[in-house]
């Protein structure tokens, strides 16, 4: 577990893998895994408090008291109780590998420490002792990077930071700098992050999370200098597939389609897209494109299930549904209304769904993301509606699994690629 990183030596592009929770390769305990029920309605919570710190939040995070290029690998993080993706990564010098999930809808990177003054949650790694680590500084409140956190306190003149997310997870602890190794030989020496001794929530038993938004204390804005603000992943699709997470570097693949990124200074952290119109079995839904504009819609990696204004939803069930009259209706599960039994059925034939965006970028959806199957006897739509066409839209992971998505801060576009992993 302790063992050292080199720096200054030089790669074009540095991979981690991401490995489904249910595959073969999980390094994960597979025995106390959470219920689709529990996936989905831990999924509410999170869309939740999207909604509300866009709609309320001057931060992203409701905070309290040649390029060089770096891939690791992403797993599903069923298997740690969160329906989010990880990575395993180093802190501190030697370096202590932490499973965090990676998150585009956050900014500060944290993981729990000692001493856990009040709670810590149980998490699958030992939890980090900044007093073990060689490299570990703790930021002072006169800082200009305390005051990036935009809601702070001090403690001793040490910087205090603080993480409510609007399911009533939260983390507190000192703000620190220490060395943060994504590959033996790919080191960020003196990398910003929360060193955690009050947590708790829907984490699972990861040991924290690294924040890919767009806002100043992110890695992306951290890293801007070393990558480009460009990464990539590919989220796996199915249970024996891998995929990956990297930054920097050029582009996977010269067929992708690019939409614009847009952005809003309210809600700084999230990359924001354009959604058109949405087409089933090849027929585009009679769905005006204003519904899709009067919130806008971001593409977050945390959110599982994507969630569409209401008008666009129903119109999207009616005709799913029509295409699917020769297949018998199952109970809804928990979000989803439009659910199937296919148990039995040899062959099953689901419409192709499409997703047009801005730019002209189209995302053909297979039935992996089209089809959210809790059971041969429970496949679902995996779609939701938001309870209002004022709400803001997200496009959610099922729906990205299997594509290389790419962010490219620094040209404004992301990016949509052919199955890859």
């Amino acid at each position: 577990i302790y063992t050292s990183c080199i720096d200054g030596v030089s790669h074009n592009e540095t991979s981690l893998r991401v490995l489904h929770r249910h595959g073969p390769c999980s390094p994960f305990d597979l025995h106390h895994q959470l219920s689709h029920k529990q996936i989905l309605d831990h999924d509410q919570s999170r869309v939740g408090s999207l909604h509300r710190r866009v709609s309320t939040a001057p931060k992203p995070d409701q905070q309290l008291d040649a390029l060089a290029a770096s891939s690791i690998p992403a797993h599903s993080g069923i298997s740690l109780g969160t329906a989010n993706y990880v990575v395993m990564v180093g802190f501190g010098t030697p370096k202590r590998d932490q499973t965090v999930i990676f998150d585009t809808g956050s900014d500060v990177t944290w993981i729990q420490c000692q001493p856990c003054v009040v709670t810590c949650y149980q998490q699958r790694d030992p939890i980090f002792d900044p007093s073990q680590s060689s490299t570990y500084r703790n930021i002072s409140c006169s800082s200009a990077y305390c005051t990036e956190l935009g809601a702070s306190g001090c403690s001793s003149s040490t910087c205090v930071y603080g993480v409510q997310y609007g399911d009533t997870s939260y983390t507190v602890g000192f703000y620190a700098e220490d060395t943060l190794c994504l590959t033996p030989y790919d080191v960020i020496p003196n990398f910003r992050f929360g060193c955690g001794e009050r947590n708790d929530g829907l984490f699972g038993k990861a040991a924290g999370l690294i924040g890919l938004g767009r806002d100043k204390p992110s890695f992306i804005s951290q890293t801007y200098q070393r990558y480009g603000g460009v990464f990539t992943y590919c989220l796996p699709p199915t249970s024996s597939s891998t995929g990956y997470l990297r930054f920097g570097g050029g582009y996977p693949s010269s067929d992708l389609r690019f939409t614009p990124m847009l952005s809003r200074a309210s809600s700084p952290t999230f990359y924001y897209l354009t959604l058109t119109a949405i087409s089933v079995g090849g027929q585009q839904l009679l769905v005006p494109p204003t519904v899709f504009s009067v919130a806008g819609t971001i593409i977050d990696s945390g959110t599982v299930i994507t969630r569409l204004p209401p008008t666009a939803y129903s119109a999207l069930r009616s005709a799913f549904r029509q295409e699917m009259t020769a297949y018998k209706l199952a109970p809804a599960l928990s979000i989803l209304d439009t659910c199937y039994d296919l148990s039995g059925l040899d062959k099953v034939t689901v419409p192709v769904v499409a997703l047009h965006l801005g730019g002209g970028a189209t995302i053909d959806l297979d039935i992996t993301g089209i089809l959210y199957i809790a059971s041969s006897s429970q496949a679902c739509l995996a779609f939701a509606a938001n309870r209002a066409d004022t709400d803001l839209g997200i496009l959610g992971n099922v729906q990205q699994r299997g594509l290389d998505v790419v962010y490219d801060v620094s040209k404004q576009v992301i990016g949509f690629g052919p199955r890859r992993c």
